[in-house]
């Protein structure tokens, strides 16, 4: 795999997605920083190319509520010579409230699991054997369920509350990791996903009023962005884990996952209903 193919990093100008931008840049990738506030993300790129020598750091706009911007986006990579050689899927929401985007998907689903879901298989023709994609998840997914079709709407919950909904897309992002990479053992493109940890960036707050005390007792005990991202970092670029694939990992290491999520029921009705739902965009 040379690293002239590009790395697209979602949420890279982010906390942990700095850290992972970074890293990559560092490793010599030209880098695509995929980020919803291109004019306030200008300076981290100019940080990374400072910090790491590396000028071939660019910023492309990406709202991941919105299909029409994802395909957009998609369409603009494969216009380009270069293959793409890593996929990071990190960008995540969280937010206090529910609302629907123009799609009329829920937006923590849309910006979590759809937007990526589909950036990922449009990309796909642009990768070549070798290629890496990792998915951000959550030690969450465990208490994730997907109920189908209203997890696409409403998160898969009857009442919104963004834990169990964020929670759910979590899963959703291991499922297709599952599923993904058993269609592309044949082209020699990986898929992994990453548990960070409960990490200290500003994704941590619940808008309550005892999030002072939480900032000074519970934010010193949790692992730094740098830590968090390192994992993502791992399966990004140690040569070591070089074909592992369809595998979720913790602190760097691999997740025993049980037979649940093994042979998820899920996880093929998922995938399918993930595709009807992204048809239009994909012919």
């Amino acid at each position: 795999m040379s690293t002239r193919s590009l790395a697209v990093i979602t949420g890279a100008s982010g906390d942990m997605g700095m850290c992972i931008t970074r890293a990559v840049a560092a490793a010599g990738w030209k880098v695509i920083m995929a980020c919803n506030d291109p004019v306030a993300s200008e300076a981290k790129r100019r940080d990374v190319i400072r910090q790491t020598g590396n000028p071939d750091v660019e910023i492309e706009p990406l709202e991941l509520r919105s299909l029409d911007a994802v395909a957009d986006l998609a369409a603009r990579l494969s216009r380009r010579p270069e293959p793409i050689g890593l996929l990071m899927n990190n960008a995540g929401v969280m937010p206090p409230r529910a609302s629907l985007t123009a799609e009329g998907l829920n937006h923590t689903v849309s910006v979590n699991y759809v937007g990526p879901y589909l950036l990922t298989r449009l990309l796909l023709p642009r990768m070549e054997r070798g290629t890496r994609i990792v998915n951000m998840i959550s030690c969450t997914y465990a208490i994730g369920r997907i109920r189908l079709p209203e997890f696409f709407v409403n998160g898969g919950v009857r009442h919104y509350h963004r834990i169990p909904v964020y929670s759910n897309t979590k899963l959703a992002l291991l499922l297709f990791t599952r599923e993904l990479a058993s269609r592309v053992v044949e082209p020699g493109i990986t898929v992994n996903a990453a548990d960070p940890g409960i990490v200290n960036t500003k994704f941590i707050h619940l808008d309550a009023w005892f999030d002072p005390l939480t900032d000074i007792f519970f934010r010193p005990l949790i692992r730094s962005a740098e830590k968090g991202a390192s994992t993502a970092v791992d399966l990004l670029l140690n040569p070591a884990l070089e074909g592992v694939n369809g595998q979720a990992f913790a602190d760097r290491k691999p997740i025993h996952l049980s037979d649940r999520y093994l042979h998820h029921p899920m996880q093929r009705p998922l995938w399918e209903a993930t595709e009807e739902l992204v048809a239009p965009w994909l012919r």
